[in-house]
């Protein structure tokens, strides 16, 4: 059971990282897309200015900390990070091909990819049951949402949600 509360606090870090990091001042202006501004061949870019490098060191470094902190490893941290924000990527790709604007609710899109590709790979690792990863999908699913609109209500977050 431990590992499933250190499997729910490494996702959550690793995507909440990129948004709490922007509010610090020296790195408000230090964003660069992932994208580098490159567009896709239907004219739209391939993920927006929302997607950055900043955001990606951010959830990086601070998931490799929490996770050696918890004594599971930075090297986890690092890829519970990378995974998540190959999944959030992939939700904005798969929005942009949708014709959905930057920072437009897709609900599930916007949760699931996120959490689930990091779980699977922590289920790897700890032996993680698979009804477990579903739980901890569902559970990451409530608890973005309802962070989300906390966020927002403390002008932290764009949108609530």
């Amino acid at each position: 059971m431990l590992h499933t509360g250190f499997a729910l606090l490494l996702v959550l870090i690793a995507n909440s990282a990129p948004i709490l990091i922007r509010q610090l001042p020296y790195f408000r202006k230090s964003s660069y897309p992932l994208d580098f501004y490159l567009q896709f061949h239907d004219g739209s870019r391939w993920l927006g200015d929302n997607k950055t490098w900043r955001g990606l060191f951010a959830a990086i470094v601070l998931t490799a900390i929490c996770s050696a902190l918890i004594q599971t490893g930075w090297r986890t941290g690092v890829v519970v990070a990378l995974l998540a924000m190959l999944g959030d990527s992939l939700s904005s790709f798969i929005k942009r091909r949708l014709g959905l604007p930057p920072s437009a609710m897709a609900l599930g899109l916007d949760q699931i990819p996120e959490s689930l590709l990091p779980l699977v790979y922590l289920q790897f690792c700890w032996q993680i049951g698979w009804w477990q990863v579903g739980l901890l999908v569902v559970c990451f699913f409530v608890l973005e949402l309802s962070i989300s609109r906390v966020l927002y209500y403390l002008h932290i977050r764009k949108h609530p949600y």
